[in-house]
């Protein structure tokens, strides 16, 4: 075996030869100590809820398995799920967490969570040196016996990359000196291992025990190499590059199909860093030829990868579309893998994937601002939720999956891809993603905040302000800002202004750049027109080519629906003849109508396309979507009105929430009440009057055909009892049939996102709104649209 000293010198050689300064082109990371979100953006609540669920964790209870295989005392309970104590992979969700408190804190300065996660450190390290030969992890050293072996274990190098990274991660972005030493302690405990492998067996068997799932342990120790220059570091880093996946892409085969995404994309990662550290292009060549072909033959509409965690046949996605699809972690990986070619290269379209798979893939994971609450695949089948995959919602303390250590991730550090420095004599800032955030950006000696205004679908339009404020030690010093122009916007209509002058926009898929002397309270502002697009599934077979997912600017729109998902285009030579935006008023037009039966609430709900009192349901399900109704007021002159009860003495119609062009309907005296489109038939108009009961807040609809009939839940019903039209010739009293015909007005339950559309489909009209937006509701991704 090659010596790690004439590795190193060998290396260096190399380099030399090359007359390579491999980083001296690329763009630099902006320290995400000096970026601060918008707290009231959607990134600035993402980023908050995550702070609040990493807040929430007790140490004694991560740290409790490490304290057990070390023969230590142990106070407080076990986490549960891939972090109970008889799970083989239990210790990498503390990894993450040390990553991702880093970088949170590094993005808030939150002091209780410095004071948290400097206490993780302390007691891994005391758990180290119990041991004291360097190993460190929540399982016995016996894993990797088992490991060596070629014998059955669940991936403890897997664990033992996330707990690495980790701890350096600690010492990079939080200072953490301690967690240097500990990292620099395993790294050697695991060169010596590999090491005696390889002497005992040969370095065939090594490669072959790397079939298991390593995660990115070439990737750690290339970066553990950068700061310590170690050559065993830098040889240790080599023997987990694999090379059997790694030379499949050298030889540029698009050949991924069946393999484990996930075990795949960090050895990925770790090779483009293998081309940082020692400027061999081949590196870079096999990160740029594995972005290709993953973007155009294995990538969802989300930017997302993977069905079942695998890769499927290279351009046959369609037949994937289910609720195992796109594991979150692959999607992790990959804006790693896009954020290096970015930083390399400058090329556009590496940063319009970041914002694709960012804003559809990342963003849709999180339940609302629920912390702790995450999920491991997002479905992106036909009539799928995010509540009915396998794994459905994770919980707070017993899931702890691997998505849900690359999520605590991800929510630390969404400020991290938003600006990247350009070195040199006038110094640039590219600006690739329009997050509302501030920059302190020191080398340009300038603070920038940047404000977006939010996206919404009655005005199509995109508004950037740039504003410019006085940086430490500002001088004379020119620099030059590159602002991205996506490729989703249009020239027509585009507009760019520097105080009060018009700038010339480059054409959509550039960066607009201007260079000067920046002054206090200069000012840039953007107006970038939004449309709607439809994007066809990655599949060359002809019969699917009918299959589209529909796009609003960077937001992937998903339709709600229990699995419908035709669309015919008819001639309309626009995509706005067939979708058109929900109006900003529509929100204050939503109603639901609840009745109180014992100590319960219920409401009238579409039950499988009839009409019943159900249960009072949370928000963000089916349920809730099914009892919320908007108010259309029939006579014209009065259509404008600001709350429901200002439609009483008026003539309405309720058009379902979900099903956009249908409405309530009786189908006479005592019969079931049912949906049809809205015409104007006599069956669906009702008169909204005072409730019956007298009640303040209630109110009664009075069929207008039928006068003298309302809706009527009956008396003492239950859930899933039929509503109907009734006159009040039945046995009950008069005073149970006001109660029963009178309903308190509520606000809808479920609400109108502001990017909402309407979609004429073939059998139904579809709601569509951003994939980010829903919880548990059901929804499609994909449509057959034809023409």
């Amino acid at each position: 075996m090659l010596r790690e000293e004439e590795e190193f010198s060998w290396m260096m050689m190399y380099r030399r030869m090359k007359n390579s300064d491999v980083n001296g082109d690329f763009l630099k990371e902006v320290d995400l100590n000096e970026v601060r979100l918008d707290p009231e953006s959607k990134h600035g609540e993402a980023q908050q809820t995550n702070l609040e669920y990493l807040l929430m964790l007790e140490v004694d209870s991560l740290v409790w398995s490490f304290r057990k295989t070390a023969g230590l005392p142990t106070p407080g309970q076990p986490y549960g799920g891939w972090e109970d104590p008889t799970c083989e992979l239990r210790g990498h969700f503390v990894g993450h967490y040390m990553s991702a408190t880093a970088k949170m804190w590094a993005s808030t300065h939150n002091v209780s969570l410095k004071v948290k996660m400097a206490a993780v450190v302390s007691a891994l390290s005391a758990c180290q040196d119990k041991m004291g030969t360097g190993y460190l992890s929540a399982f016995p050293s016996e894993l990797f016996d088992r490991f060596e072996a070629i014998k059955p274990v669940w991936a403890p190098y897997y664990t033992i990359h996330k707990i690495m990274t980790g701890l350096l991660d600690q010492y990079l972005l939080a200072n953490n000196g301690q967690a240097l030493e500990m990292v620099k302690w395993m790294a050697n405990y695991f060169y010596s291992r590999v090491q005696n492998v390889i002497a005992k067996y040969t370095i065939e068997r090594h490669w072959q025990s790397l079939n298991e799932e390593t995660g990115g342990m070439n990737d750690v120790l290339y970066r553990l190499y950068t700061i310590t220059e170690d050559p065993k570091h830098l040889m240790l880093g080599h023997l987990f590059d694999k090379p059997c996946f790694l030379g499949l892409l050298a030889m540029k085969a698009d050949d991924i199909s069946g393999f484990h995404a996930n075990t795949h994309i960090p050895v990925v990662v770790g090779s483009q860093m293998r081309f940082e550290v020692t400027g061999d292009a081949l590196y870079k060549e096999i990160g740029t030829f594995f972005m290709d072909i993953v973007n155009s033959s294995y990538s969802y509409a989300t930017g997302g990868t993977s069905v079942s965690e695998f890769w499927s046949d290279p351009k046959r996605l369609a037949s994937t579309l289910q609720t195992e699809n796109e594991e979150s972690c692959t999607t992790y990986n990959m804006l790693k893998v896009s954020r290096n070619l970015f930083r390399w290269t400058k090329d556009m379209a590496y940063a319009d994937y970041y914002e694709r798979a960012l804003t559809n893939g990342v963003l849709s994971i999180l339940r609302g601002r629920e912390p702790g609450v995450m999920i491991y695949m997002l479905p992106l089948g036909r009539g799928v939720s995010k509540a009915r995959s396998y794994h459905k919602w994770g919980t707070k303390f017993n899931s702890f999956w691997c998505c849900y250590g690359t999520g605590i991730e991800s929510f630390s550090k969404l400020g991290d891809s938003i600006y990247f420095e350009e070195e040199g004599e006038v110094p640039g800032l590219y600006i690739i993603q329009h997050i509302s955030s501030s920059l302190n950006w020191k080398s340009g000696q300038i603070l920038l905040n940047q404000k977006v205004e939010p996206v919404v679908s009655w005005n199509p339009r995109l508004g950037v302000m740039l504003s410019i404020s006085a940086g430490e030690g500002q001088g004379d010093l020119n620099s030059t800002l590159h602002m991205r122009i996506p490729f989703w916007t249009h020239s027509n209509g585009a507009r760019a202004v520097l105080n009060g002058q018009d700038l010339e926009l480059p054409t959509p898929g550039n960066f607009l750049s201007e260079s000067r002397k920046w002054n206090p309270g200069d000012k840039i502002t953007l107006d970038l027109p939004i449309s709607l697009r439809t994007e066809v599934i990655k599949d060359d077979r002809p019969e699917y080519a009918s299959i589209h997912a529909i796009f609003y600017g960077p937001y992937l729109l998903a339709g709600l629906s229990g699995g419908d998902w035709d669309i015919k285009t008819e001639s309309a030579a626009l995509i706005s003849d067939w979708i058109t935006p929900v109006p900003a008023d529509y929100n204050s037009h939503r109603i639901s109508l609840a009745q109180e039966s014992g100590n319960s609430t219920f409401v009238l709900a579409n039950s499988n396309h009839s009409v019943s009192m159900e249960r009072l349901p949370e928000a963000g399900t089916d349920s809730s979507v099914h009892a919320t109704f908007r108010l259309i007021i029939i006579d014209s002159t009065s259509s404008e009105f600001s709350e429901p009860k200002d439609a009483i003495g008026k003539l309405v119609k309720l058009e379902l929430f979900d099903f956009p062009g249908m409405v309530l309907k009786h189908q006479g005296r005592d019969e079931s009440l049912a949906f049809t489109d809205s015409s104007n038939s006599s069956d669906s108009i009702f008169h909204f009057v005072e409730g019956l009961d007298g009640k303040t807040g209630s109110a009664s609809l009075e069929s207008k055909s039928e006068e003298g009939c309302f809706l009527y839940s009956g008396v003492n019903y239950t859930s899933s009892s039929t509503v109907k039209l009734s006159c009040n010739a039945g046995s009950s009293s008069e005073a149970e049939f006001k109660k029963a015909a009178s309903f308190m007005l509520k606000d809808g339950i479920s609400e109108y996102h502001p990017i909402s559309f309407v979609a004429k489909g073939v059998n139904r009209n579809f709601l569509l709104a951003p994939l980010l937006s829903l919880r548990d509701e059901s929804y499609t991704v994909y449509f057959n649209i034809t023409s």
